[in-house]
């Protein structure tokens, strides 16, 4: 067995039967395969993407409305996140708590990225672990409604490269339904916060999440964010 693969695998793909293999199982076979990003894109051309679907994905829009809700937000860090997981629009509470967002370029701007592969952001987060894997899990059920989409395999693969952690734990399958929390930060400035988490869908569409931090009264997060505004 090859990439946790059954053989009966590997032989009704080469003898082209009508097979459907995850996204998963694509990734460990170009991993097992050693193969490089024009091959494993090539890989999932040829298994996941068909005639109907190998379309350019339309950019994802954040509409006035939403913007002018986050603008409204004031004592509230929010933020717009897309289907992978990139930073779409916020507001000036979670610039300032968590940005600064307009410096950040590409991937840079991914929610995943920012936990695995940014030290400052990372170092912020008290409870780093749990954190991150329940994100994980949780961007592994988004990115199962997504399988094939090649921008989520090449942000999974640069992750890998970039973060030991993310490398180990993708390889364990969890999942996990998106989930409201608490999240506690010691911000370099302000020091010690905590915020309560929540995940909201913003209209009909099932890929944008609006995400609030309300912040916490009772151990003085509310005063400090406003210090920081």
């Amino acid at each position: 067995m090859l990439a946790g693969v059954g053989t009966t695998w590997y032989t009704w793909l080469e003898q082209g039967r009508d097979v459907h293999p995850s996204g998963d199982v694509l990734l460990a076979i170009a991993a097992a395969l050693r193969l490089d990003a024009a091959e494993r894109e090539h890989l999932f051309v040829l298994f996941r993407v068909s005639p109907d679907n190998d379309r350019a994905v339309e950019p994802e829009r954040v509409e006035d409305p939403i913007r002018r809700m986050l603008v409204s937000l004031q004592d509230q860090p929010a933020f717009v996140r897309g289907r992978r997981w990139d930073i779409l629009a916020w507001n000036r509470a979670a610039d300032v708590v968590f940005g600064p967002y307009e410096a950040l370029e590409g991937d840079q701007r991914n929610a995943l990225h920012l936990l695995f592969a940014n030290p400052g952001h990372r170092a912020m987060l008290t409870d780093w672990e749990p954190v991150a894997r329940a994100a994980m899990a949780m961007f592994r059920t988004d990115f199962a409604r997504h399988a094939g989409d090649l921008s989520f395999i090449r942000l999974i693969e640069n992750l890998s490269r970039a973060s030991e952690a993310f490398a180990q734990w993708w390889d364990q399958q969890a999942v996990l339904r998106p989930q409201s929390g608490e999240k506690r930060i010691n911000h370099p400035t302000a020091g010690p916060m905590t915020f309560e988490y929540s995940s909201l869908g913003i209209g009909d569409s099932p890929d944008l999440k609006l995400i609030v931090l309300t912040p916490s009264q009772a151990d003085g997060t509310l005063d400090a964010l406003r210090r920081l505004l």
